[in-house]
């Protein structure tokens, strides 16, 4: 279902005249995600003008449309999504009102950073609502390792070098060495969580695959009954249940879902809720992407040690 949204008349006499608009000379990014906005400045640096839609403390699932997003599409040369449907309740109706070619689907203005990405539980069955909101081309939490954080940086400088050639060796220069300080950072992230592989732990929303395959987490169960349904009385009682059985003493909360039921499982199990950040901009310290791993990571390192569970010894 398309969203209409309303242009304030001074607002649209701004963007007729062409009054807001970036520094010129470089190419204008918008990114629907902070995540994706982040990796755009490593690749694109002084050569481009980045903003992003979705704040880090927001649900990028269900983003309430504005006209300042508008504002930012207009005078995009580059649009570059999660996909995966993560954006398909709120994007689309923007990009065409919009009415900037350049974003559309099929051209080069266009990227889905999810090309070539590792991207986990891709469904091969037949997804209807009754199983929550579940995303048939897989989970769209993708970016939340950082091998794919490569990836997602080489779609980026690959396109940005098709839409501004004149700078091709700047965007391979500069996601060289993004990909040399990340391959650094990881090795310190493998160091330090690697002796708690294996660990369970209960999510609230079905977001970390990717982060939990990475780091060697074990996902016993959820808070909510099917993703995106809301928890019920039911569903609760029967993971404390089975959290006290297998002795799980994690629970890992996204900043925007609310506390009251994650925080009373943790009671009634001895377990610990953490509120990991999913996105760069979550808190105010995760300015970038290597800071959004190192807040999680050293946060889960921590707690780990709070609630007893002892690092594996080296062999």
């Amino acid at each position: 279902m398309w969203i209409r949204i309303a242009i304030l008349p001074g607002v649209l006499v701004m963007l007729m005249a062409g009054i807001i608009s970036p520094v010129a000379g470089r190419v204008n990014v918008v990114a629907t995600t902070e995540d994706l906005a982040s990796l755009s400045r490593e690749v694109g640096g002084d050569m481009v003008n980045v903003m992003a839609i979705a704040r880090g403390y927001q649900d990028p699932h269900f983003v309430n449309p504005k006209p300042s997003y508008l504002l930012k599409l207009r005078k995009a040369d580059l649009l570059i999504a999660v996909g995966r449907e993560l954006e398909v309740g709120w994007l689309p109706a923007l990009v065409q009102q919009s009415r900037n070619k350049k974003l559309r689907g099929g051209g080069n203005g266009y990227l889905d950073a999810s090309i070539g990405c590792s991207v986990l539980q891709q469904s091969t069955m037949r997804v209807d609502r009754s199983m929550g909101d579940v995303h048939p081309f897989g989970n769209p939490h993708y970016w939340l390792t950082p091998n794919n954080g490569i990836v997602i940086a080489t779609n980026i400088s690959t396109r940005l070098s098709e839409i501004d050639p004149d700078h091709a060796d700047h965007y391979r220069t500069r996601l060289a060495d993004f990909v040399r300080r990340l391959k650094e950072a990881s090795a310190r992230w493998d160091a330090l969580i690697s002796p708690y592989s294996g660990t369970s732990v209960v999510t609230y929303h079905n977001s970390w695959p990717n982060f939990a395959q990475r780091y060697g987490l074990h996902v016993f169960g959820y808070v909510e009954p099917k993703p995106g349904v809301p928890p019920s009385p039911a569903h609760t009682l029967n993971l404390i249940q089975q959290m006290k059985s297998e002795g799980v003493k994690i629970i890992i909360v996204e900043p925007y879902f609310n506390l009251k039921t994650p925080e009373a499982i943790a009671r009634a199990t001895g377990a610990r809720v953490v509120v990991l950040m999913p996105s760069v901009g979550g808190t105010e310290e995760i300015t970038d992407y290597f800071s959004l791993f190192d807040y999680n990571l050293n946060l889960l390192e921590t707690t780990f040690k709070e609630v007893g569970i002892s690092p594996k010894k080296e062999e």
